[in-house]
């Protein structure tokens, strides 16, 4: 009896350990999803895919950053020629010469000075026949204007006076009437918005004259930025 529950407990045991009494069992081990592919068949080439693989990656993502710069280039490119058309600058003086010259008086309101020497016409916008400063783009700009008059001698009457008019409208005025000396001047400086085709001129009323013998009448101007 003892025999037989011997003989039964050693046979539960092999059982659960994978064993039989022809030997241990053999479990298959599980498939190798890879099995057949290049990778298992050939290794050099499955490392020259991965390798194909990787470079195509990095080629797609510097060519898509390149396209991204060039854009970028190409937008900067496109700003720095819009600044550099929209360079507008103009510095002018009434006479050029070291002879002492009149410009009026006039009979006529709001005589049209046109200034002659040019020290500086960047963009050409200001027209040394009519004395016009015609606006190119619309935007900020700097406006400044100088005027002198000489009496000529003792005791003569001083009547130095100019205004600034933008479209005919009189935006600033510079005068100096004087007769206890013989010289005087005065300065017109402004910023303002201006709109392209806007006219900007200096202008005397009836009476008022410049004189000088050298370069201290003048008209000067530039673009500070654009606008839409």
């Amino acid at each position: 009896m003892r025999a037989l529950v011997l003989l039964c407990l050693l046979n539960g045991a092999f059982a659960q350990n994978g064993y039989s009494w022809n030997g241990p069992v053999r479990i298959a081990p599980d498939p190798d999803p890879n099995a057949g592919s290049a990778c298992s068949t050939d290794k050099f080439s499955c490392g020259c895919c991965l390798m194909v693989q990787e470079v195509n990656r990095l080629k797609t993502y510097f060519n898509k950053s390149m396209t991204e710069l060039e854009k970028d280039f190409q937008k900067t490119k496109e700003s720095l020629r819009v600044v550099e058309a929209s360079r507008v600058a103009f510095s002018v003086s009434l006479f050029s010469d070291e002879n002492f010259k009149c410009y009026g008086p006039f009979s006529e309101m709001n005589k049209v000075v046109i200034y002659k020497n040019a020290f500086l016409n960047l963009g050409g916008a200001y027209n040394m026949n009519t004395g016009i400063f015609t606006v190119p783009y619309s935007g900020v700009y700097s406006l400044a204007v100088t005027i002198f008059s000489d009496a000529g001698s003792p005791g003569n009457m001083l009547a130095a006076c100019a205004n600034l008019q933008v479209n005919n409208k009189v935006m600033a005025r510079a005068k100096e009437f004087n007769n206890n000396d013989q010289e005087d001047s005065a300065t017109i400086v402004v910023a303002m918005h201006l709109k392209v085709g806007d006219m900007v001129t200096v202008t005397l009323s009836s009476g008022c004259y410049l004189c000088d013998e050298s370069y201290y009448n003048t008209f000067s101007g530039f673009l500070l930025y654009v606008t839409e």
